[in-house]
């Protein structure tokens, strides 16, 4: 048993594929008094489950109908018991143990607490051409959303339950990842927070997918929302 922290019930979601060589520099890391642990696995053909639950017997292993990353985030949300839900990359570039830097401004009052991984410093062994392409993509996003955003692609993020369904993040319409969020975030004019931390850098392994497809599919995304009449 552990102190009981004064946080509501909390909920750490991270996507997997492969990464069983970066999950025993994760999962250790995360605080005791989280309360639930979501696991998505996409589709994984290594020990990924396996790591897992021998790391932290009390993760919950869900299994992704269908693929990307978009698709995981949206079954991880449907399966959270958590009222505050925090995402949590799993390929060992961040820290579990900055979590109360997201949740603090949660409770006062805080709607969502998006990650920068720009904010404090540049991201560790991360291509130069990667990162002019995040640089590029908040510069489009501030100039279409009136904001002054240093990264809208990061993974680390924290957010109240009930945001969910304020923007309709658990839609399975055209459902993506992290530019999404912060568009219909600020779409639906949550208070938001930005909160810079350290990447330090995936451990093992490369990218799940190329760069320029990831940075084409954001800049659509933010295009494509923007021109949105309403909420769906």
């Amino acid at each position: 048993m552990f102190p009981r922290t004064p946080y509501p019930k909390i909920t750490v979601i991270m996507c997997t594929f492969n990464e069983e060589k970066n999950l025993p520099y994760v999962l250790p890391r995360i605080p005791a008094w989280v309360d639930e642990i979501l696991l998505v696995n996409g589709h994984s053909t290594d020990k990924t489950v396996e790591v897992a639950k021998k790391l932290r017997p009390n993760t919950k292993v869900l299994y992704q109908p269908y693929k990307g990353k978009g698709e995981a985030l949206r079954h991880g949300f449907k399966h959270a018991s958590g009222d505050i839900i925090i995402t949590l990359d799993a390929d060992g570039a961040t820290d579990a143990e900055d979590m109360p830097k997201f949740i603090d401004p949660l409770i006062k009052g805080c709607d969502f607490v998006k990650g920068s991984r720009f904010a404090l410093s540049l991201p560790a062994n991360k291509p130069l051409h990667r990162i002019f392409g995040n640089l590029l993509i908040a510069a489009v996003f501030n100039i279409l959303y009136n904001a002054k955003y240093t990264d809208i692609c990061s993974g680390y993020n924290a957010f109240w339950r009930n945001v969910l369904e304020q923007t309709n993040f658990q839609s399975g319409d055209c459902f993506e990842d992290e530019p999404l969020f912060n568009a219909r975030a600020k779409r639906a004019r949550l208070k938001v927070m930005e909160v810079g931390h350290h990447d330090l850098g995936r451990i093992s392994g490369g990218s799940k997918a190329p760069s320029w497809r990831q940075g084409l599919k954001a800049v659509k995304t933010l295009v494509r929302e923007r021109l949105r009449k309403q909420m769906l």
